[in-house]
């Protein structure tokens, strides 16, 4: 008697495991749902974009030089041919034109000119070396339209 015990003992524990656990798979507790906000990027205003800048620049002749897209993260060249900086931390000098790296694609007007605001370039070191790139896009940074001075 004692021997048919141990032999259907771990059957009898199975069986009751299994019904605890299909227990808790059915009850799910999100503790952080109230905290969750999907699809809602932070957007930076002007000054913020100003302040965090190492570079800003107006400028209305921007284009995109090439892009990479398929495999890994997409990046986009932008040149700059000509424009007024406004504001530069690393360099006193700013030659024209010159590139800048971005991992989102800007939407640049044809015909009027907009903030550039440029971070000192972090990784893509190949690509840096090869098109000459010191700056990248200020991440979270829109493209905000250039005042007009009189």
């Amino acid at each position: 008697m004692k021997g048919r015990l141990f032999y259907f003992l771990p059957l009898i524990f199975l069986v009751f495991n299994c019904k605890e656990k299909k227990l808790q798979r059915e009850h799910t507790i999100d503790l952080f749902a109230d905290e969750r906000q999907e699809g809602q990027a932070y957007i930076m205003k002007p000054q913020e974009c100003f302040e965090e800048s190492d570079m800003v620049i107006s400028s209305g002749n921007v284009k995109l030089l090439d892009q990479s897209s398929g495999r890994g993260k997409s990046i986009f060249i932008y040149r700059v041919t000509s424009g007024k900086v406004l504001k530069t931390t690393r360099d006193s000098i700013v030659n024209f034109p010159f590139q800048f790296l971005s991992d989102q694609k800007l939407m640049f007007q044809k015909d009027s000119a907009s903030y550039i605001y440029l971070k000192k370039l972090e990784g893509y070191r190949f690509i840096a070396k090869e098109m000459k790139l010191k700056y990248q896009w200020l991440k979270a940074a829109p493209v905000y339209p250039a005042k007009q001075e009189n």
